[in-house]
Order: C-alpha cells, then sequence, then structure tokens
C-alpha cells in the first residue's frame, strides 16, 4: 500500500531491489550513495566531513577546520577557506563503507555554508540524492538552516539531521528537535539519545536496537556495544513507542504490522524509516559530537540505510528541441550516455576539472561526447575520481556516480550527451545579483585580470561582469558583499593581480510603473534616399503578483497583432527594441521588471520599413510613454537574521532599526542566544558586520537573503533621480 502513495511525490519512486537489478542497472548501482552535508556556518560541517573521511579510511589524521597545527582540514581546497574557516568550493569525495555487511560506495558532495553562495549549494542539490542536514547542538536552527531547508524542499531532497557539538556547554538535542519540528515543519522522531551531556556526553542509546553505543579506541574508531544504563531505560522505551507511533502514522506497509503485532522487528522499522524517509515525509534525526569523534560511524551507518541510491530517484530532463517536455532517463548503462556538468575548478594537477553527475548510461576513458549548450563535441581524455585534493584515474564510470573530467573546456551547469539523444539537465534556476562593485587592474596585471575574471563567470553563473559602453568601466556583480568580497580576494591571491582596485559596492536597483497606459507611437525618417517608417501601438502594464515567478529579470513581452498591419517578420525587432530600451528606466538607469508591454496594432510603409526603423519606434514609444505610467524606482529588499547573546538585545535592535529595517520577530534561540528577523533595505546593510560586531562585542552573526523587490521611500528616489540625471548631464557635457 506504501508504494502507490509514494509515487506522486516529486523525485520518490522507489524501486524493489530485485526489479532494479534484474533491468541492469547492476548490483552496484543500489549500493552507491551521492550526498551533501549542508548546514549553518560554523555548525561543524567541515569537520563532520573530516571524520567522515577519516572513518572511511581515506585520511591518515584527522584535522581541524582552524587548526593548531596549521594544515587545515582536507575538503577547504582554496587557501582562502582555510582562512575563513567557511567552506566555498563544492568538491567532491569518493569514499567507501562497510554497513550491514555491505560495502557501500559514497560520493560526498561538499556544499558550502554561506548564504552568499547558494547558486553551488543548489547546483549541489541538483546532483545529490539525499543530504545530511546538520544542526548545532547549541546554536540550533540558524537562519542558514531555512534557507538550506527551503532550498532541499524545492529539490525534494530525502535527509537525515544530525545535531552536532552535543559536547559543548549549553548543548540541548531535545531544544533543537522542537526547533526542526516548529520552524522547519519536519516529521522528525531521534533515532538515538545521549548519554551524559557536555563534557561527559560520552555516548548514545540506539532507540531501534535499545542497546548503548560507546567509542572508545584512538579517535573513536571502535564501537562498543553495551547494555542501556539503567536511569535511561524508561526514556528509550518511550522515545521507541513514538517513533513506532510516528511511522505508523505516514507509512502505510507499516502501519500495518504496527496494529497487528505487539513485537516489530528491526528489519521492519529500518524498512519503514526507509521508505518514509524517501517519500519525503519523515527525517530521522541522529546526535553527536564530530569534534569529538562521537557517532560518527551511526551516521554513516544511517546514511546507507535510509538515503537514496541513484536508483531510488526518478531523475528528468528537458527535450532539447522543446523544452516544455520532460523526458525521464534511466539509470541503465547501455543507455545513450547523458552527464550533468555541476562544478568546475582549476586543479593544481590536473588542470581544469569539470565535475560531472551521470544520469543515463556509461562513460569510458576516449569516449567522446557532445556539449549541449554550444554542440561541440570533445574527446574524454582523461577520467579521474576526486578525493578533495588528490586524484585517482578510473578507466570509465556508469549512471549515478559522479566523476570529473580533466582537462575539458566548459562552463558549470551544461549536459553533456553521446550526441544522439536531444535532452538537456534543465537549466538551473538563477538569482537576480543584487550588487555591484567597479573593478580594476594595472596594465602590468591586465592578462591575470580578464583570465581570472572569465573564469570565475564560468564558476559561477550568479558572478556577472559587464564593461559599460560609455566608461570603459569593469563591474562585476552579485550575490552580496561577501560573495563579491571572496572574488576580490581570489584575485589577488589565485591570479596574483596585485594592482586590483575596487570601487564602492553599488545596489542594483530596478524600476517599474504602477499604471496601465497605452502608447501610439511613428517613427519616421525621411532623409536623402530610403526613409524610415514605423508605427506601434499598444500599452504598459505592471505585471500581476501572481505572474511575477515567470518575471523574475525584464519585461514580459506579448504580441497580439490581429491583422496583418505589421508584417510578422518585424514583431521580433519590436520586441528588441522594447527590451533594449527597458534595459534602461529613464529614471535611474537600472532595468526594468514586473511590467507587460503588449503590441496590439501599427502601421508599416512598404519600401520605407525596416527591421531597424521599427527597433527605434518601440524604443520612442517607450520614450515618449514611459512617465505616464507613474514610474517608481524598486529597490532590494533583504531578509536579514541576526543571532547575538541576549544581553546585547536592544543594541541589537537598535542596529536594525537605524537602518530602516523592520523587525519581523524575536525569539530565543537556546539559553541565551537571542535570534532578530528583520527585513532591511540592501543600501542600508552595507558596514552591517563592523557594526554588529563591536555593539556585540564580536559575538554577533548576521546572515542575508535577498527576498524581494519593494518601491523606494519617496525622498530616497528623489536623490537617487538627482544623481543620476546630474550624472547623464556631466557625460552629455563631457
Amino acid at each position: 500500500g506504501g508504494l502507490g502513495r509514494v509515487s506522486g511525490a516529486p523525485s520518490a519512486l522507489v524501486l524493489p531491489r530485485a526489479a532494479a537489478t534484474a533491468s541492469g542497472a547492476g548490483p552496484g548501482i543500489e549500493k552507491m550513495r551521492n550526498f551533501g552535508i549542508s548546514a549553518h556556518i560554523d555548525s561543524g560541517k567541515t569537520t563532520l566531513t573530516e571524520r567522515v573521511l577519516f572513518y572511511t579510511g581515506r585520511i591518515k589524521e584527522i584535522h581541524e577546520v582552524r587548526g593548531k597545527d596549521g594544515v587545515g582540514a582536507k575538503m577547504d581546497s582554496m587557501e582562502l577557506e582555510r582562512e575563513k574557516g567557511i567552506t566555498i568550493a563544492s568538491a567532491a569525495t569518493f569514499c567507501s563503507w562497510n554497513s550491514d555487511g555491505q560495502e557501500h560506495h559514497m560520493n560526498l558532495i561538499d556544499t558550502p555554508g554561506h548564504v552568499d553562495f547558494t547558486i553551488e549549494v543548489e547546483r549541489a542539490l541538483r546532483v545529490l540524492d539525499g543530504a545530511v542536514m546538520i544542526c548545532c547542538g547549541v546554536g540550533g536552527v540558524q537562519s542558514q538552516t531555512l534557507t538550506v531547508d527551503r532550498q532541499m524542499k524545492r529539490y525534494g531532497v530525502p535527509r537525515i539531521v544530525f545535531v552536532n557539538k552535543l559536547d559543548r556547554y549549553g548543548a540541548d538535542p531535545f531544544h533543537i528537535l522542537g526547533q526542526v519540528r516548529k520552524k522547519l515543519g519536519l516529521t522528525v522522531q531521534p533515532i538515538q539519545l545521549p548519554i551524559g551531556e557536555e563534557d561527559n556526553f560520552v555516548g548514545t542509546c540506539n532507540i531501534i536496537t535499545q542497546k548503548a553505543v560507546y567509542y572508545e579506541g584512538d579517535s573513536g574508531m571502535t564501537r562498543r556495544i553495551d547494555e542501556i544504563p539503567p536511569e535511561l531505560k524508561e526514556k528509550v522505551e518511550q522515545m521507541r513507542a513514538d517513533l513506532l507511533e510516528t511511522l505508523a502514522d505516514v507509512d502505510d506497509e507499516f502501519a500495518e504490522v504496527y496494529l497487528e503485532s505487539d513485537e516489530v522487528a528491526e528489519e521492519a522499522i529500518h524498512a519503514a524509516i526507509r521508505r518514509s524517509t524517501l517519500a519525503l515525509k519523515f527525517c530521522p534525526m541522529f546526535m553527536g559530537s564530530a569534534y569529538k569523534n562521537k557517532g560518527v560511524q551511526d551516521l554513516l551507518d544511517a546514511i546507507c540505510r535510509y538515503l537514496p541510491s541513484p536508483v531510488d530517484k526518478v531523475n528528468k530532463a528537458l527535450n532539447a528541441e522543446d523544452e516544455s517536455e520532460e523526458v525521464t532517463l534511466s539509470h541503465e548503462a547501455n543507455k545513450p550516455f547523458v552527464g550533468y556538468a555541476f562544478k568546475i575548478q582549476d586543479h593544481p594537477q590536473a588542470g581544469q576539472v569539470t565535475y560531472m553527475r551521470i544520469y543515463q548510461g556509461k562513460l569510458s576513458k576516449g569516449d567522446s561526447v557532445t556539449n549541449m549548450m554550444n554542440g561541440k563535441r570533445l574527446s574524454v581524455k582523461r577520467l579521474v575520481r576526486m578525493h578533495s585534493n588528490e586524484v585517482k584515474d578510473v578507466a570509465s564510470a556508469t549512471a549515478g556516480d559522479i566523476v570529473a573530467l580533466a582537462g575539458v573546456e566548459c562552463d558549470s551547469g551544461a549536459t553533456f550527451t553521446d550526441g544522439k539523444s536531444k535532452v538537456t539537465c534543465s537549466s538551473m534556476f538563477v538569482p537576480d545579483a543584487v550588487m555591484s562593485l567597479s573593478v580594476s587592474a594595472g596594465r602590468e596585471d591586465q592578462a591575470r585580470f580578464q583570465k581570472a575574471l572569465r573564469r570565475f563567470q564560468r564558476e559561477d553563473p550568479t558572478f556577472r561582469v559587464e564593461v559599460k559602453q560609455d566608461t570603459n568601466e569593469t563591474i562585476i556583480s552579485g550575490m552580496g558583499e561577501l560573495h563579491l568580497d571572496i572574488y576580490c580576494e581570489r584575485m589577488r591571491r589565485e591570479y596574483k593581480v596585485e594592482s586590483l582596485h575596487t570601487g564602492e559596492p553599488k545596489v542594483n536597483y530596478r524600476e517599474t510603473i504602477t499604471q496601465k497606459v497605452g502608447y501610439d507611437y511613428l517613427h519616421k525618417r525621411q532623409t536623402g534616399g530610403r526613409g524610415q517608417y514605423g508605427k506601434v501601438i499598444g500599452y504598459f502594464a505592471p505585471v500581476e503578483d501572481e505572474d511575477r515567478e515567470d518575471n523574475q529579470d525584464g519585461i514580459l513581452f506579448e504580441s497580439k497583432l490581429t491583422g496583418q498591419e505589421i508584417p510578422p517578420n518585424y514583431v521580433p525587432s519590436i520586441e528588441k527594441g522594447f527590451r533594449t530600451a527597458t534595459s534602461k528606466g529613464l529614471l535611474s538607469g537600472n532595468p526594468l521588471i514586473h511590467t507587460k508591454v503588449v503590441l496590439e496594432d501599427g502601421m508599416a510603409h512598404e519600401v520605407d520599413s525596416s527591421a531597424e526603423a521599427f527597433q527605434a519606434a518601440a524604443q520612442g514609444a517607450f520614450d515618449n510613454f514611459y512617465h505616464e505610467a507613474s514610474p517608481v524606482v524598486l529597490e532590494p529588499i533583504m531578509h536579514v537574521e541576526v543571532t547575538f547573546p541576549q544581553e546585547f538585545q536592544s543594541q541589537t535592535m537598535q542596529t536594525l532599526n537605524g537602518r530602516e529595517g523592520s523587525i519581523q520577530s524575536t525569539s530565543a534561540v537556546s539559553g541565551d542566544t537571542s535570534l532578530v528577523e528583520a527585513i532591511v533595505p540592501l543600501r542600508r546593510m552595507f558596514g552591517y558586520s563592523s557594526e554588529l560586531r563591536s555593539v556585540t562585542q564580536g559575538q554577533g552573526e548576521f546572515s542575508m537573503e535577498f527576498k524581494t523587490y519593494e518601491q523606494m521611500p519617496a525622498v530616497k528616489q528623489e536623490e537617487l533621480v538627482t544623481e543620476y540625471r546630474k550624472r547623464l548631464h556631466q557625460e552629455r557635457s563631457g
């Protein structure tokens, strides 16, 4: 009964084991796990990753992220990350783990933990089958956790929750459990109960087996199984009863077993957790301390038991010739090859490395494949598996696996096929850049400066580069101050652009109209020889809220021409004219959004009309009628979350109020830590991190994410418009 209900979920079709093998997927693929670890910054993700690699035998000794030994953790392969102690690059690492007597192959995708790098997170979530979401045992559900949660829901990623740092003062796993239920709305039950608190945290009780597990020996390598301490027996029994009841609620198949018998087999419990986790109806919660080497092996077992293998997910692609048509990809090795390049990196030994998830068929060294982005064929000269920064060659890889191609030129986000399959793994949702910065470099560094900019754009679609035609200035834009800082820092450090100069960061404003207005414009020019003639009639209108989802950038253009007054071949030129015109609003020179441009009628001249004339007519219609539509300037509004010690509550609130923030909620996160959520205009967020540090004695943290565009206060808009006019005047009188 359980399966029937599940198949409607976005990515949760579960094949019975035997069927999967019979269909030619081979016995290997069900034992494969592609998973990521994502979390709030500082909840211990890099340490956990490090431990996973240690226990699976890939790393000989353990290094801390901000280590005393100066080595730094294994996965953070960029120097900069070592310094800032945050993870930026999303590298894929291969390792294996023996669970329930069977070897499992794992590809661990490292996802960045900072909100300014969400595109990396989204890419990683695209290629994962499952994820481990870490919550800090002290800090709990923080702003980043909410962001990650939204992204996981968007991509339908089954997950396990791991409460980390239980050795820390103030750690309270049950408070965190309540937060995960309330703030993230997930159905969660713990599978473990910690033995001892804070410094005395020594092991865990397994709720399913009703046994205690202690982590002993060098680096916690040995798990000793023992009886549960008598004082915890009752608690474990109660938790087990709660777990079974919850599973019966979310899984029909288990409900039948549960209602009919007094004693439920452990196997049936594992199977129910797996089914309901894959169906996105349940999340098992595990507990431990990666730093103190406790609970990591149990988490590895849980990944093998409860997270999906590649055959448990249905992967869809789009027909490259008609993007509205979905195609289901097969996990079979003998089907035509389809792969998705989700990340590119420069590697010291291997040159450019392209990380690729194989969705269908098989890829071998020496094959030639087609890049669906540009139709180019290329030959796979070298196929490798990455272990953080070490490279191991492989001869071939099949559907479900993640490998890297060395020395292949392509952008991240490209789909590769055997050339016969005309499919593309849908283009990813790329958010609008909200902040810009002018950058320049001295003559001696120009070549390296240009190389770095080209490189970053290929790595990261949210990093944009534009050269202003009138001033020849290079403008970079991205998702926030930190995002752009990191790239400037990488230019100096990786590319040795020592003369790099950066201007003041600027907010990316937008314009829109607030009233519907008709336009009727004739572009006519009679000079010697052929004239120009084009007349356009129609209207401009604001886009309604419900249609805005499809209209993140630019305008919606619609042609409602009925007669033959304008030959249809001129319509694309009219659209192009409007798109060019609306890319530079007349109030502040910023692009329009949330605006619909409708073409209803017009006139052509059989001799003087041309594509150029109609393009000019569209520009003229915009220039002449825009102001009648009551245009306004929109500014990016950020969702800001600040955590800080409670004693600094009033000072912190003042910092937000002083920046035109409107407080949405305040809550106690744990013990003496408070969380404030506020909506603040991005233009007021510059330099916030240093102000927050100074009022909280360095203990406050914040993260922000773009929320929406809103109309600017009239006074601020006036200042912006005046400044723009002044600039135009100077340029014209030059």
